[in-house]
């Protein structure tokens, strides 16, 4: 289980982006974060895996308090996808080795390349692994940003928008994997989405933050008319159109 109590950031010389947040989020659980820009979404995800230092608030992963844990074992339970995906001249397969750099001693094992070679066949990219980043689509080295994080084999998986360069049909396909992972590893997952479509199809769980502060928690029925409204500023529902729920703006 996650659990975040009185979470808080403040940039030096600037606004405070987050005030307060807690949510408890149970394991193989995916739950969407919504809310307008800048209302702390990415500050928050870079807060639970110490990227950024929160000011104040606890954030237990099970029994661990994550935040006062070294970097390298917070590696090793919260893997991070951002929303940039670099094209460089790697190879896929290096870019997945690196998911098992928090286990390495001295190099990799054999152990570590059978683990990334697994990753790669589940998300159906293994025969890519000598094709270099700048070779592939946007929707392919996104497949290997999400391969390397579980090659860290963690319990929490952070996406700050994943979606947020892909077409229809790869955004369908990342959150398939994503919502997969969920159901059959265990992992609990944290996207940063801004298609409330996308989190009402994949998500269990659903945050909503506005000003840094969380004004919703739970389930798709906290999406009604009136917190529309307030979060988005924009007048629209929530209906079902055979068996989905889907965003209607008047």
């Amino acid at each position: 289980m996650l659990r975040v109590s009185n979470l808080s950031y403040k940039y030096k010389s600037g606004p405070q982006i987050l005030k307060n947040v807690s949510f408890e989020l149970e394991g193989g659980v995916c739950m969407g974060v919504l809310g307008n820009n800048g209302a702390g979404k990415s500050t928050m995800l870079k807060c639970l895996n110490r990227i950024l230092h929160a000011k104040s608030g606890e954030v237990w992963l099970d029994d661990k308090m994550l935040l006062n844990l070294p970097q390298r074992e917070i590696a090793k339970k919260v893997a991070f996808v951002s929303q940039s995906v670099p094209s460089t001249q790697m190879t896929v397969h290096d870019m997945v080795m690196l998911g098992r750099r928090p286990y390495m001693s001295w190099g990799f094992s054999e152990q570590d390349h059978k683990i990334a070679h697994e990753c790669m066949e589940k998300l159906c990219i293994e025969h890519l692994r000598g094709r270099y980043l700048n070779e592939l689509s946007g929707g392919e080295r996104q497949k290997v940003m999400l391969a390397r994080a579980l090659a860290q084999q963690p319990k929490l998986l952070l996406l700050d928008e994943p979606t947020s360069s892909l077409d229809i049909k790869n955004q369908y396909q990342v959150l398939e994997i994503v919502r997969d992972f969920c159901d059959n590893l265990g992992i609990t997952a944290m996207a940063v989405l801004h298609d409330i479509n996308l989190a009402l199809r994949f998500c269990d769980k659903l945050l909503l933050l506005k000003d840094g502060k969380a004004t919703g928690y739970g389930g798709r029925d906290i999406l009604d008319r009136e917190t529309l409204k307030d979060v988005y500023d924009v007048s629209a529902e929530i209906r079902d159109v055979q068996h989905c729920k889907l965003l209607v703006v008047d």
